[in-house]
């Protein structure tokens, strides 16, 4: 395992960080909470010391499941727990929400969750257009002061959107989407961040499974599971995303004898990310986790990359279908 310090803030955390989104069930299908316990347990195992969540996934669940994982472990010391707040829901929709009232009913409720006193990482999830930036920025400080948090951060943010966040108060980390398929955060985010000496923690390694080698033509997604709405899982744009897999893993096995998952992931570490998040649900998908490192793409390997992707993805589409609605659309 690689770890790395995050600016100005103590905390040393594996760049391999474990992603509970799936677990919480909601646009994942359902969880097997058992299973996502024994998941968070092989994950620790492999030396990842970084958990990430949130409360809108599975409406608390992951949360929940995050606690209980490491309180049977008792390890709560050892681990350095990511979450967020600024989404809200109501029937089942979600929405944006960084009011002052809400975004500290949601902390108590994910220290209550999490079975914690503390949160080492306060993500903002969205930027909420009805709120001024600088004025969360300066909510957020007044709980790192107070000991409530221990690094703050915002996700899905612009640059433009980041300063204004930072004129109210201190930021430590990012938390863009970045793979092989969405790179947009390479045009200005990413240069950003290194000037300005944030953490950059990305998320979407595999993107949402894709890049994970295992993906077909014939899969079907069932009930709310999040790929049912992605373009990039509809056809015509599937079958180019699945040559460009295609040609990947073989570039891996050819040069590096790894997979297609490790080279997406390896990918992520060496081209600007400080931390990736790697989501999973199943003991077994934390297997691959050492094969990570001990090695590094090279340039020729970067350059054979952006070729194959030149060549095979022929209408490009981002994870903007992701993005939730504002407050003032519900």
């Amino acid at each position: 395992m690689e770890y790395t310090r995050i600016p100005d803030t103590g905390l040393e955390v594996s760049r391999i960080g474990l992603g509970t989104w799936a677990m919480g069930g909601w646009m994942w299908g359902g969880t097997d909470e058992e299973q996502a316990i024994r998941t968070i347990h092989a994950a620790l195992e492999k030396g990842v010391n970084l958990i990430d969540t949130a409360p809108v996934y599975g409406f608390g669940r992951s949360e929940q499941i995050v606690g209980q994982a490491l309180t049977q472990k008792k390890c709560r010391h050892k681990v350095f727990i990511s979450t967020k707040t600024g989404l809200d829901w109501k029937d089942g929709k979600v929405f944006r929400n960084c009011a002052p009232d809400f975004i500290r009913r949601n902390i108590a409720d994910s220290l209550k969750n999490l079975q914690t006193d503390y949160i080492d990482i306060l993500f903002i999830h969205w930027p909420d257009p009805l709120e001024p930036f600088e004025k969360t920025g300066k909510l957020l400080g007044q709980f790192l002061k107070e000991g409530k948090i221990r690094a703050v951060g915002v996700s899905n943010y612009s640059p433009e959107q980041i300063q204004a966040f930072q004129r109210g108060g201190p930021l430590h980390l990012v938390q863009p989407p970045y793979n092989l398929f969405e790179r947009e955060i390479e045009q200005a985010l990413l240069p950003f961040c290194h000037e300005r000496h944030l953490a950059a923690m990305t998320y979407g390694a595999l993107c949402r499974g894709l890049l994970s080698g295992k993906v077909t033509a014939a899969r079907e997604y069932k009930g709310d599971d999040l790929r049912r709405y992605d373009p990039k899982f509809k056809e015509p744009r599937l079958a180019h995303y699945l040559e460009a897999v295609k040609q990947l893993d073989h570039l891996a096995r050819e040069r590096y004898q790894r997979s297609v998952l490790h080279l997406a992931v390896r990918w992520v570490l060496d081209h600007g990310s400080d931390i990736a998040l790697w989501g999973g649900r199943r003991p077994d998908q934390m297997e691959p986790v050492p094969e990570m490192f001990g090695w590094h793409v090279d340039q020729a390997a970067m350059e054979a990359i952006d070729r194959i992707l030149a060549e095979t993805i022929k209408d490009p589409v981002g994870p903007e279908f992701m993005a939730p609605r504002s407050r003032e659309m519900q």
